[in-house]
């Protein structure tokens, strides 16, 4: 019998963005905005926009096929499903019932997680305990958003900021001597809702000619609210989970955060004491994508060349709820 208590790790990461490129150029024709601004203000300079008719299971599942590539194992090797959106498809069946079904993962089960831009990190704790249970070997967990479906192009302050994309990442059992996931801290506070949200679309608010004609089913944000939050609460929570694993902020190989605004990257960065040198950091090319933009930054580190095995790997994110999480990984290959 095992002495230590098994643990969960990352086993492989595919991302998958729409081809079509909005640019900042392009918004200008839009809404009345400019390059200059929007990269000032944000750090993007392009998003990935879905062609009509693409989903975000589409999305989600061309993300899978690259993990199971990667891994090479066939659908049937996946016993469970997680996608982490706030654009599904539909209401229900839920994004990953039509992602288990596209991918032909005959034997998987699975459930949407809706945790907004902290649903990927929600995601890949929750897929985590399972693993570490002992009840499943293989979890594939889905950030995916088509947030073009939701966007206001009325609304300057908010258009600018979103892209569609996905990626998908694998949870398996970690071998012996190796540490997987370490920690994770989550938190919500139910009384920001109201800073960030779609309104209308729900049961508090069905959709009705009054709430289409008043523009309540795209994305409402308060910016400055948003902003403050998210710096203090990823700041805090980075903090205290590396304080509680006896680890300071120099023994953080890379800092994946979620991708929302550049300049509260680069404020929690410079909070944390850590050089934006150790931060991962690929809004300009994509935007936010919500549920995609951990496993998209993941990737580019993976494919640079800079995220190796043995890193120390701090994921944050901050999300509509508010949503907040962080978790500590020692990357595993």
């Amino acid at each position: 019998m095992p002495t230590t208590q098994p643990r969960a790790k990352i086993t492989a990461v595919g991302c998958y963005v729409p081809p079509r490129i909005l640019t900042n150029d392009d918004l200008e024709k839009m809404v009345d905005t400019n390059n200059d601004w929007i990269v000032a203000r944000t750090g993007i300079r392009e998003r990935r926009i879905a062609a009509e008719g693409t989903a975000t299971s589409d999305l989600a599942a061309e993300a899978a096929k690259k993990v199971l590539a990667q891994r090479g194992l066939e659908p049937a090797d996946i016993e469970s499903i997680i996608v982490c959106t706030v654009t599904p498809d539909m209401l229900f069946p839920s994004t990953a019932c039509l992602v288990q079904d596209k991918l032909g993962a005959d034997g998987a089960w699975g459930f949407d997680l809706v945790a907004a831009c902290s649903g990927l990190l929600y995601g890949l704790t929750t897929a985590a305990q399972f693993v570490v249970s002992g009840n499943h070997k293989r979890v594939l967990v889905i950030g995916a958003d088509t947030m073009s479906r939701i966007v206001d192009y009325q609304d300057r302050a908010t258009c600018v900021l979103f892209g569609d994309g996905a990626g998908a990442l694998l949870i398996e059992p970690a071998e012996d001597g190796e540490a997987g996931l370490i920690d994770f801290m989550h938190e919500v506070d139910g009384s920001g809702g109201a800073y960030l949200c779609m309104p209308a679309g729900g049961s508090a608010r069905p959709a009705s000619h009054a709430t289409i004609d008043e523009r309540l089913h795209f994305v409402h944000q308060e910016g400055r609210q948003v902003y403050r939050y998210a710096v203090s609460k990823m700041q805090e929570l980075c903090n205290t989970l590396l304080a509680r694993n006896g680890l300071t902020i120099d023994d953080v190989d890379w800092l994946i955060p979620h991708q929302a605004n550049q300049r509260i990257i680069t404020a929690v960065a410079d909070r944390l004491g850590l050089p934006l040198e150790k931060t991962v950091i690929n809004i300009d090319k994509f935007g936010n994508t919500t549920g995609g933009t951990i496993p998209l930054a993941t990737h580019e580190a993976i494919e640079s060349g800079r995220l190796k095995k043995g890193d120390l790997v701090l994921m944050a994110a901050v999300g509509a709820g508010f949503t907040a999480g962080a978790a500590l990984w020692r990357w595993s290959y």
